[in-house]
């Protein structure tokens, strides 16, 4: 089989998962993605408002204050003992020339640093730097940032610019500061940062800027070093898949999850069981979604969680939300994350309101507990530490999410 039609289903995969023999398992044969207590599988029957909320601890990250007030794009990382995190910084909302990338440390995940820049203002005139994720790559962390112009020809601000790169900057732990380390892939944009295959390679997706998607392995030899593998959507499709995230099942296949642009309010699934070089065509889940950014994880005691703006919503990124599941397939509970509110959160996204809400978070997993990041109104970053303690309690308790 010729490698433009292993890979033809997906666009917006990162691998994962282990080679395994015999034919590619169909979409359908995977059971619904939801299976609440109450309200099965009916996504409509669902009050967001009474939810129940999960005990955690609440902590600021960077507070947007004039003039920068501006900031999203939030990932983690854990390394050399510490929590690390990272977002876009800007004088306006996302992605106009001035911004740039910062960071903060934290022992605790509650108590951070004050931030600092991991490249500040582009150099280049109507350029902009956009936070990509951390990279712990051969004993070092690499901090990932998109460049390229905020605006075409004609002065209109644009998703991306023909100069497109994606680059890496080193942490120096001696001078406590980031060493440019050039571009690890021209004409690139990454979702999420390089993922660790089974067979010791990496692998992440790529956007250029015409948002052409294709497929990025490599990063062995050098962090510079890729194959590029094109990925094309099926003939017809009205999925617009976006953001795409994977989960590897203990039984060696590995679901990749989408968030759908086409308006669906759903979550897309697809399944490869070889090591991701092939795919099951994307289908609509009955997991309800908010057209946002989310993150699953498998944590260390084997269950999974999903943090995601499940509220589908109009106009609204809001709760933030915490699902668990057994089996990295259905997920039977589901609350809200200890995100603290006030009554003028709670009005749509519309006019200037457009960018509030609870939105793109992370998450990982460290010393018996769990770490949220996102970012409130794309004006402050905050965390949010869960205890898996309280998570177990939640997975042994019939939670019903009633109308």
């Amino acid at each position: 089989m010729s490698t433009n039609r292993i890979l033809r289903f997906i666009p917006n995969a990162v691998l994962g998962g282990s080679l395994l023999a015999g034919a590619v398992f169909a979409a359908t044969e995977l059971p619904p993605m939801l299976d609440l207590p109450g309200t099965g599988g009916d996504p409509g029957k669902i009050n967001f408002g009474t939810l129940a909320i999960l005990p955690g601890e609440h902590a600021i990250v960077s507070h947007g204050n004039a003039p920068w007030v501006f900031r999203n794009h939030n990932y983690l990382a854990w390394f050399e003992g510490r929590y690390w995190a990272m977002w876009s910084h800007g004088l306006r909302q996302e992605d106009y020339p001035e911004q740039h990338v910062q960071y903060a440390t934290s022992f605790d995940g509650l108590t951070w640093t004050e931030a600092k820049p991991i490249v500040g203002p582009s150099p280049d005139k109507d350029f902009r730097y956009i936070a990509r994720g951390f990279w712990a790559r051969a004993g070092e962390l690499l901090a990932l940032a998109s460049h390229d112009e905020s605006y075409d020809a004609t002065g209109k601000k644009k998703l991306f610019g023909p100069s497109l790169e994606l680059r890496a900057y080193a942490w120096d732990k001696a001078t406590g500061t980031w060493q440019p380390r050039g571009v690890l892939a021209r004409d690139t944009i990454n979702n999420f940062p390089p993922t660790l295959l089974p067979d010791g390679t990496w692998a992440m997706v790529r956007r250029d800027h015409d948002l052409k998607v294709s497929m990025l392995i490599g990063g062995v030899k050098a962090a510079h070093d890729w194959n590029n593998i094109p990925l094309t959507m099926p003939p017809g499709s009205n999925f617009r898949a976006d953001e795409p995230v994977l989960s590897a099942l203990p039984d060696g296949r590995v679901i990749g999850l989408f968030r759908d642009n086409g308006g669906s309010k759903r979550l897309y699934r697809a399944v490869s069981a070889d090591n991701g070089r092939s795919w099951t065509t994307p289908a609509k889940t009955n997991f309800p979604d908010a057209t946002s950014k989310f993150f699953p994880l498998r944590t260390s005691r084997g269950y999974y969680v999903l943090v995601s703006n499940a509220n589908p919503a109009p106009q609204q990124r809001l709760p933030l939300c915490l699902a668990v599941s057994e089996d990295g397939l259905t997920y039977t509970r589901l609350v809200r994350l200890p995100v603290p509110t006030a009554p003028q959160d709670l009005r749509p996204r519309i006019g200037e309101r457009k960018a509030a809400g609870f939105q793109y978070p992370h998450v990982i997993e460290q010393a018996g507990h769990l770490l949220v990041i996102y970012s409130r109104d794309m004006k402050t970053v905050e965390s949010i530490r869960v205890a898996l303690a309280d998570v177990d309690q939640l997975r042994r308790t019939n939670l019903a999410a009633t109308p």
